[in-house]
């Protein structure tokens, strides 16, 4: 089968930070089957069409006058079931040593962990195409080589491309974004209560009937793992 994913990160640049205004670094993805795509993105269409809903949409335009298109599109979401899966990783960057295990080098770090995000739901005989957000890399290589790794790790699985788009051109990029941003909140303890984005994270731990935490490896609709640089899951 053929799937496409789409990614997008919150607080990329923690680990270099002077004075870090966060602990996780969150990494997301959204996983869905290649044959669904059009319909999606019509879908998702006519509800910004609907709440009229212009421009980019993401977690950091989450407001009481668009809380209901939020939360119809976190509804969507829901309800292709498996159709369309989250999986997110998240670093505690007080656990994370750069010198020692990353050269000292935060941008490979950010890519060793994406490389996390993206290795274990590669599965064998399927085909899969990477999105990820733009992102200014120092390093013009790290996609490129983020693709080697994961395709030399997963050989039974086709790797067809992992490449950066603008999340403005697209829709699915920046429902991944509003997901990541949820994740991202909760975990970092940064949701303020009764605002619009603790109450749009408050829907999706109704959808899911559980808090937005740490879940278990086999947990396929919204799976956050939270990362011990130690080892373990």
């Amino acid at each position: 089968m053929k799937f496409d994913v789409y990614c997008d990160e919150s607080r990329p640049d923690l680990f270099c930070s002077k004075a870090p205004p966060a602990t996780f670094l969150v990494i997301g993805s959204l996983w869905s089957h290649r044959e669904d795509r059009d319909r999606l993105k019509a879908e998702i269409h006519r509800l910004r069409d609907r709440h009229k809903v212009g421009g980019e949409f993401k977690w950091q335009k989450v407001s009481p006058s668009r809380l209901k298109f939020y939360d119809e599109l976190i509804s969507l979401f829901f309800s292709e079931g498996d159709r369309l899966r989250f999986r997110c990783i998240a670093v505690d960057r007080t656990k994370v040593d750069l010198l020692k295990y990353h050269l000292d080098d935060q941008e490979l770090g950010f890519y060793k962990f994406y490389y996390q995000l993206l290795h274990h739901w590669i599965l064998d005989f399927n085909e899969y195409a990477i999105f990820c957000d733009y992102k200014r890399n120092r390093d013009m290589r790290r996609l490129a080589v983020l693709q080697r790794c994961v395709a030399s790790s997963n050989l039974s699985a086709s790797l067809s491309s992992v490449q950066a788009i603008r999340s403005d051109e697209s829709v699915m990029i920046q429902l991944a974004d509003v997901l990541v941003g949820a994740a991202s909140a909760k975990l970092n303890g940064s949701l303020v209560a009764g605002s619009a984005k603790h109450q749009l994270v408050e829907f999706i731990e109704a959808k899911l009937e559980r808090p937005v935490a740490a879940t278990a490896k086999g947990e396929t609709k919204f799976n956050v793992f939270v990362i011990d640089p130690q080892g373990g899951w």
